[in-house]
């Protein structure tokens, strides 16, 4: 089976015939499966590259019905499965026009570092030659604009560098024409600009090579309000010492890498680093860390944009601070981390966080643009362009938010840590954070507490991880109270524990509290979703369908559904597998339904939020 999403999506089997698949929803979901690269697309995400901000009430029942038709048309030899929170796509041996302009694209620039020029310029044309158009031309309007701009910068970076190699090989006329009509559409790209300089000063027409400087210069102050940036500047020097022949035609091994030559921090400013102290032992979370990493140091010329997401206190913010850590020396232009709400759980303005990101930059805008968001963007973005930057954002809480502190270029890298998705980051870029299972939890705990503590009384210990629900937050301040109370017995805190009415109350140590933690998460649920968790408080733990819901509440289906699935947006009800009829099953952390039975009625809701 073959799948190409480099021009209009399509799936042909192996003798040649496109298979027909009708509209463009079919064609969203099974572009969104394949960018996921064999790990899960959740619910929440195909709802937001179908339908964006408004999707039906009926969206589970239609992503049902693609996924349906998408099986009948590709056959046996293509499986698409259920696993919460959503589907994968599994395709052995199939070959995906995408995967493998990435390893055209991935081997022509290590040939260009490698001063293979020749080799590098067939790689590349062949990569290129993939492309039949716009990618993804016939997905949805909220797709194209999730996902086209990281192909379409991977598309462009490829083409610089087939021309990086074209020119090193004397191919200057023939580019001529090609770079001018790129630098007409890319008026803004200074690699193709210094590029069509370049090419024009060895064809001897050095006043076209200046003009197309100056042009360019006046481009970037009026549309940034920016001088060029090295590479062009180099290059026009270049032109006027006589620089440009042949002889200096390898560029450096940055640049082969699409990585401009020179270092982003200025000369004598140290790098910014704002990344929080380690959070004591990191325990747990393997898999999800050695993901992260991979992720994070990848080079292949897309935007890296990592989203974290689960509940409260699941252990988000401490896997991104350790792979931020790990990951820190592959950043050398700074290492930022930015907290995006305030202590009480309310989200911070984007124009309060970028003057904040750019005075650790080392460039405090001036007073009268602090208010303006606008002026704040292109100040940001100006900064960061072209720097090795890792930017962690902590605890976003929609895609408006992050939207304006994303740096430009994918030579940055941006981990954010948030409770709901983010229509901005694929599914294939999004670990989804559960509740550690038991072994995993003690692990946790024994390494706050000692294990030789633990094993004196392991019945007792075995009671903690449960009472802590797989809640490292809430396993920590366990953790932390025991070890500030070396004299306790580990079953004097499984006792006061044991109350469910008292457990939350005793979850806290310091100014870290697990009922707080949770109930920033439910300030922000709206009236219909606080009611269908107040009212299934008494549930008794077992997964249960929108229709048991329904019926408990004394509402239709369709609004507990809908209420449900709000609630598992909020990280406050998590998915848990279908009923005999295909339904979707939802149950809650047991914590959380603690937290909604001491919220009895709505009256009683505000005041118990002060």
């Amino acid at each position: 089976m073959d799948f190409r999403l480099l021009g209009p999506i399509e799936a042909k089997r192996g003798g040649g015939a496109t298979i027909p698949l009708s509209g463009s929803k079919v064609h969203t979901v099974l572009a969104a499966l394949l960018l996921s690269e064999g790990r899960v697309v959740s619910d929440a995400r195909l709802s937001a590259l179908l339908w964006g901000w408004d999707p039906p009430a009926t969206a589970s029942a239609q992503i049902y019905t693609y996924m349906s038709r998408l099986r009948k048309h590709l056959g046996e030899e293509i499986e698409i499965v259920r696993r919460q929170p959503g589907y994968v796509l599994r395709a052995p041996g199939a070959w995906i026009d995408l995967t493998e302009f990435t390893r055209l694209d991935r081997l022509g620039r290590e040939a260009l570092a490698d001063r293979r020029f020749e080799e590098a310029g067939e790689l590349l044309r062949d990569a290129l030659d993939l492309w039949r158009g716009t990618a993804l031309a016939n997905a949805t309007e909220q797709m194209i604009e999730a996902e086209l701009p990281p192909l379409e910068e991977a598309r462009m970076i490829a083409l610089e560098s087939r021309i990086e190699a074209d020119l090193a090989v004397g191919r200057h006329e023939q580019v001529t024409a090609e770079l001018t009509g790129l630098v007409a559409e890319h008026p803004v790209r200074e690699r193709l600009r210094a590029q069509l300089m370049t090419a024009l000063y060895r064809c001897g027409r050095q006043a076209d090579a200046l003009h197309t400087y100056y042009e360019g210069r006046a481009v970037l102050a009026d549309q940034l309000g920016v001088d060029p940036g090295e590479a062009l500047g180099s290059t026009y020097q270049a032109v006027l010492g006589g620089g440009l022949g042949l002889a200096s035609a390898a560029p450096p091994a940055s640049a082969a890498e699409g990585v401009p030559a020179a270092v982003a921090v200025p000369a004598g400013r140290a790098a910014p680093s704002t990344l929080p102290a380690p959070y004591g032992e990191f325990t747990g979370r393997g898999a999800e860390l050695a993901a992260l990493r991979e992720r994070l140091t990848r080079e292949d010329g897309r935007p890296r944009r990592l989203l974290v997401t689960g509940m409260a206190g699941v252990g988000k913010t401490a896997l991104a601070v350790r792979a931020a850590q790990d990951c820190a020396a592959r950043f050398p232009d700074g290492q930022l981390y930015v907290e995006l709400c305030h202590p009480d759980g309310a989200p911070k303005e984007p124009a309060e966080v970028l003057v904040r990101l750019l005075r650790a930059l080392g460039e405090p805008p001036p007073a009268a643009a602090a208010q303006d968001l606008e002026e704040l963007v292109r100040l940001y973005r100006t900064r960061t362009s072209g720097a090795r930057l890792l930017l962690v954002l902590d605890g976003a809480v929609g895609d408006r938010q992050v939207a304006p502190l994303l740096p430009g270029g994918p030579e940055a890298a941006v981990l954010i840590t948030s409770q709901a998705r983010l229509a901005r980051v694929a599914g294939a870029d999004t670990t989804a954070l559960t509740p550690v299972d038991d072994d995993e939890a003690m692990e946790l705990l024994a390494s706050l507490v000692g294990r030789d503590r633990l094993e004196a009384d392991p019945d007792a210990a075995d009671d903690l991880v449960a009472y802590c629900a797989g809640l490292p937050l809430a396993l920590s301040v366990t953790g932390a109270r025991l070890a500030a109370r070396p004299h306790w017995p580990v079953a004097r805190l499984a006792a006061r524990l044991a109350d469910p009415e008292g457990r939350l109350a005793e979850l806290a140590y310091g100014d870290v509290s697990v009922r707080e933690a949770l109930v920033h998460c439910v300030r922000r649920v709206g009236g219909p979703e606080l009611a269908t968790l107040t009212g299934l408080a008494d549930w008794d733990g077992e997964p249960f369908s929108a229709q048991y819901a329904a019926l408990v509440l004394g509402t239709a289906e369709e609004e507990a559904e809908s209420a449900l699935d709000a609630l598992v947006d909020g990280a406050l009800m998590e998915l848990s597998g279908l009923d005999a009829q295909g339904r979707p099953l939802y149950r809650c952390n047991d914590l959380v339904r603690l937290l909604a039975a001491s919220l009895t009625t709505r009256d009683a809701f505000p005041s118990a939020l002060r």
